[in-house]
């Protein structure tokens, strides 16, 4: 059995069944247990994610009506006998983490990141290509959210940037700079506040022989932190403008 949560709620049963979730509080149940396999989800957790701050009195006997319709979508599953058990503190659902596309993901960003450290960029970027063909869309799409589930997201969301931020580290560090400066371009405008995305457009152009082109992004970025928080780049990228501005020409790298 696969569980599919980044894009449209998904289960596919290992005859190949596929069981698309609804708009549900069933469906907010099983997205947030899911989401913590293997973790025990306590009562009041689930609650806060159900309710909010505005919790009925029959809150208990509902998420036990929710969670006998859950184990209901499992019972019509080939595969889906014992997926979600009762815990005195709440409920629990436990499979294998390669059968959630989120803890996938989440594996091959890390290994990913050890493989960048081991100085092994064309594996890295393997598995950070891996790790982002699995998005489908965005986290849970489409179904309702509380505040758990939501800070879940958040998590995800932004270890997905920090996947496409891997990514170009591993091109540019096997030299492909000119193929990254489009999708930078575009990074960058989307994030004028990111330093990090700046530096590494910044030096992608320089490596290309772009120098007046490089200059001319930290200008922008320097007007842009300026305007927007009264501050300059940080030291890091303040080097990599004295280091343009002290050659005599532009300096050609791999491209």
């Amino acid at each position: 059995m696969k569980f599919h949560l980044l894009g449209q709620f998904e289960i596919v049963s290992s005859d190949g069944r596929s069981c698309l979730l609804s708009r549900s509080k069933v469906s907010q149940v099983l997205g947030l247990l899911l989401i913590q396999n293997g973790e025990t989800v306590g009562v009041d957790t689930l609650i806060e994610e159900l309710w909010g701050e505005k919790v009925p009195r029959s809150a208990l006997t509902t998420l036990q009506t929710y969670v006998y319709h859950a184990r209901k979508i499992f019972a019509n599953l080939p595969d889906g006998h014992a997926v979600l058990a009762t815990r005195p503190a709440g409920y629990v659902i436990q499979v294998p983490d390669d059968a959630i596309d989120a803890a996938v993901f989440e594996g091959l960003v890390q290994r990913s990141r050890r493989l960048l450290d081991d100085g092994r960029a064309e594996a890295a970027l393997d598995r950070l290509d891996e790790a982002l063909r699995l998005w489908r869309g965005p986290v849970l799409v489409g179904m309702m959210l509380g505040s758990v589930l939501d800070a879940h997201i958040t998590y995800l969301n932004e270890l997905r940037f920090a996947a496409t931020e891997l990514r170009i580290e591993a091109n540019q560090r096997l030299g492909r700079h000119q193929e990254i400066i489009p999708q930078l371009r575009l990074l960058v405008a989307a994030n004028p506040l990111n330093e990090r995305l700046h530096a590494q457009l910044i030096t992608s152009l320089h490596k290309c022989g772009r120098r007046a082109e490089a200059l001319q992004a930290y200008q922008s970025l320097w007007r842009t932190l300026d305007a927007e928080l009264g501050v300059e780049p940080a030291p890091a990228v303040q080097l990599l403008q004295h280091a343009m501005l002290s050659e005599g020409s532009a300096v050609p790298g791999r491209c």
